[in-house]
C-alpha cells in the first residue's frame, strides 16, 4: 500500500541530493543532459534487492550508452549502504540512501510505504531536466525487468 498518489509521467521532479555508499553527493541537477534511472528498493541485505542492485550492475555498461545513469536506493543509511555494496561487490552502481528525511524521495514520488516504513520496489525514469519519463511499481517479490526500461529508453 503506498501513501498518497504515485508520481504520474510528465511531473518535473525538484533537484534533491542523496549521499551514495561511499558518502557521496548524489545532486540530480549534477545529470542535466542523461536520463537518470531510480531504482527503488525496499530494504538492503534481502535477496531480492540484492538481484535487482546485481542486475543494474551488470547493466551499467548498457545504460551508459543510452545516456542513463542508473541508481539504486533504499531507506538504509550509507554505513549500511556501504557494508552491503561491498558485499555485493558493486563497482560502477551508485545506491543511494534515502534514510532522512526517512525516505522523503519516496515519499514525494508517492511510493513510500508508511506501514512499512520503506519504498515500493519501483522504477522512476527521468529525463535531462528531471521530468518523469516511465514509471512503475512493482511488487515486492519480483525483480523489476531492466530489458522493459532499455526497450523503453531504445524507443524514445
Amino acid at each position: 500500500m503506498t501513501a498518497v498518489k504515485i508520481v504520474e509521467v510528465g511531473r518535473k521532479l525538484r533537484d534533491f541530493t542523496l549521499k551514495d555508499q561511499h558518502g557521496q553527493d548524489f545532486r540530480l541537477a549534477d545529470s542535466q543532459g542523461s536520463l537518470v534511472l531510480l531504482s527503488f528498493h525496499p530494504l538492503a541485505w534481502t535477496s531480492i534487492c540484492a538481484t535487482q542492485m546485481k542486475h543494474l550492475e551488470k547493466a551499467h555498461k548498457t545504460l551508459g550508452k543510452l545516456q542513463t545513469i542508473p541508481v539504486g536506493i533504499s531507506v538504509d543509511s550509507v554505513p549500511c549502504k556501504e557494508a552491503w555494496g561491498k558485499e555485493l561487490k558493486l563497482k560502477q552502481l551508485r545506491i543511494l540512501s534515502d534514510f532522512w528525511p526517512h525516505g522523503g524521495l519516496a515519499k514525494k514520488l508517492g511510493i513510500f510505504r508508511l506501514r512499512e516504513g520503506f519504498s515500493e520496489r519501483a522504477n522512476v525514469l527521468l529525463d535531462g531536466r528531471g521530468r518523469v519519463q516511465f514509471v512503475k511499481v512493482y511488487p515486492l517479490r519480483e525483480v523489476p525487468d531492466l530489458e522493459e526500461i532499455i526497450g523503453f529508453i531504445k524507443a524514445r
